[in-house]
């Protein structure tokens, strides 16, 4: 039937989004885990006034208000945000998705401006390192406005597009860790060097393969018909 082709996600696709969603797992996942080991570092810290002999722990405890109005609605943003993606939420519950985009996207600010504010502030690899956080903390806040925009004038299609690019960059923190692991892992960077160069791959890598996602696997929106269903995505 017409109407299930053009709401039904192809069958085809399923494979790849199955192994999308079990690697963006991983990788939130890797997140969490990062923060609870950085609250786990700063806390007794914080409490007791003193300072870690880390260079990179110690600027966290340094600028307490930066690092963490940064990291929460971080964390919140990355964990809700596969929720607001899930094409059945959005196509089953059009006033939860409107709700928690309105939520999601003031986090994914916040956190967004926040970032680019740590480049500048407290960069652990230099000026490479900064300027990564200027380019993709500004490419993440450009997608999310643009996303916000698009369903303001009702345009699904672009809507999804944007907000995709902006996840695969606030999930790419997760590779940053990957990476990170990788390189001390094979002794080919130190911690400290090897920073800036996790920054590029990674953002860079998901930055692609959000492109590629969004040009290989289409999905019903963008075939949406307003005379078959309502509008899933607009706030209005």
């Amino acid at each position: 039937m017409k109407g299930t082709e053009s709401t039904t996600p192809s069958a085809s696709a399923r494979p790849g989004l199955r192994a999308l969603q079990g690697a963006i797992l991983v990788l939130i996942a890797i997140v969490v885990a990062s923060v609870v080991t950085r609250l786990l570092v700063d806390v007794p810290h914080l409490l007791d006034g003193t300072f870690p002999e880390e260079e990179y722990d110690r600027r966290y405890v340094q600028h307490p208000w930066l690092a963490y109005v940064h990291i929460a609605p971080g964390i919140v943003y990355l964990l809700g945000a596969p929720v607001q993606l899930a094409y059945r939420i959005r196509n089953r519950h059009y006033t939860f998705h409107r709700r928690l985009g309105r939520v999601l996207l003031t986090a994914g600010l916040i956190s967004g401006a926040f970032a680019i504010a740590i480049g500048y502030v407290m960069p652990f690899a230099g000026t490479s390192e900064a300027i990564a956080s200027y380019v993709f903390g500004s490419w993440f806040l450009a997608c999310l406005l643009l996303g916000f925009r698009a369903i303001r004038r009702d345009d699904v299609v672009n809507h999804r597009r944007w907000m995709i690019r902006a996840f695969a960059i606030g999930v790419g923190v997760g590779t940053i860790r990957i990476w990170l692991g990788l390189f001390e892992a094979t002794g080919l960077f130190e911690f400290q060097d090897g920073f800036d160069v996790a920054f590029w791959l990674a953002f860079l890598i998901h930055a692609a393969a959000a492109e590629l996602w969004i040009r290989k696997s289409p999905h019903p929106d963008d075939v949406w018909n307003p005379t078959e269903q309502p509008n899933p995505g607009s706030t209005r």
